[in-house]
């Protein structure tokens, strides 16, 4: 569905100061914020202790897993990983927590179809770890034609959307359903897949194009540290040694590409959802979610 008229353009980097008071600081993260304390086109502001975002939480510390949940309040994760980064980093120290719920959903497609590894984990025999990589457990991504000309990191934001729409929706009903506590969203790094997810949860919200942009872009200023965690896990190291820090780190400019696509293509990210199933009652539910 496309909607014609005239876009308003908007300059990126025309935002309020960074929230650098939303950052969590833990010991096994390096990317952990609290979605809340934004600003939104009514004026008010998205609501703290809700919605987290994070990278990957396998290196959490006895103290880290106190502080979101008894502290926090946090009781479900959604996790954007595939597969195969699932079962080969392992068990986190929040898995055997009673009191969260883990859900996943990968953005990426890949081979098989195990919608509910923390069901079956390492024990079902139909799971088999890639033999050099996680990498290889993915299948090729499909780029539409007339977005075959956007800078590569735009493509793989599109290309979550286009090829796994129905695990993006799926990630955000799990969110709306989750009641008043807190849920996180990560993948390995929190910024790509989870910078996706997020944006479309703000936009829902309430929260205006230029401050998702702007908390997007927030992981740039831990983007060493962030590289330097993954280059230490078996899992990642190989991309992190491949490519240089720059070419890992968040720029304004893709994710402002992005919301203007879904701007000009669907009325924005409401309507990006709206026709992937996503319908009024659930989007009052998400925007209920951040805002009281």
């Amino acid at each position: 569905m496309r909607r014609s008229g005239r876009v308003r353009r908007r300059t990126v980097g025309a935002v309020t100061p960074p929230h650098t008071d939303r950052w969590i600081r833990l010991d096994g993260t390096t990317n952990t914020r609290d979605l809340g304390g934004l600003p939104t086109t009514d004026g008010g502001r998205t609501v703290p202790g809700r919605i987290l975002r994070s990278d990957n939480l396998q290196t959490l510390s006895d103290a880290d897993v106190a502080r979101l949940v008894e502290q926090i309040g946090l009781r479900q994760v959604v996790d954007l990983r595939t597969t195969a980064e699932i079962l080969l980093e392992g068990r986190g120290p929040l898995r055997s927590h009673p009191d969260v719920t883990h859900r996943h959903f990968t953005l990426l497609p890949e081979r098989g179809h195990h919608t509910d590894v923390f069901a079956v984990e390492e024990d079902e025999p139909g799971i088999e770890l890639p033999a050099a990589g996680w990498a290889e457990s993915l299948l090729p991504r499909q780029v539409a034609a007339h977005d075959e000309e956007e800078p590569p990191a735009v493509r793989s934001y599109l290309g979550y959307l286009g090829q796994r729409g129905d695990n993006v929706v799926a990630a955000l009903r799990a969110i709306a359903e989750a009641g008043d506590s807190a849920s996180l969203v990560h993948c390995a790094a929190g910024k790509d897949r989870t910078g996706v997810v997020c944006a479309l949860a703000l936009g829902v919200a309430g929260v205006p194009h230029e401050e998702i942009v702007a908390d997007y872009a927030l992981t740039a200023q831990i983007i060493d540290a962030l590289v330097a965690k993954l280059a230490a896990s078996p899992t990642y190291a190989q991309d992190m040694e491949t490519r240089d820090v720059g070419s890992h780190t968040p720029r304004a400019e893709t994710m402002d590409r992005v919301l203007t696509l879904l701007d000009e293509r669907f009325g924005g990210p409401s309507g990006w959802l709206e026709a992937h199933g996503f319908g009024a009652a659930e989007q009052a539910a998400l925007r209920a979610r951040l805002r009281d």
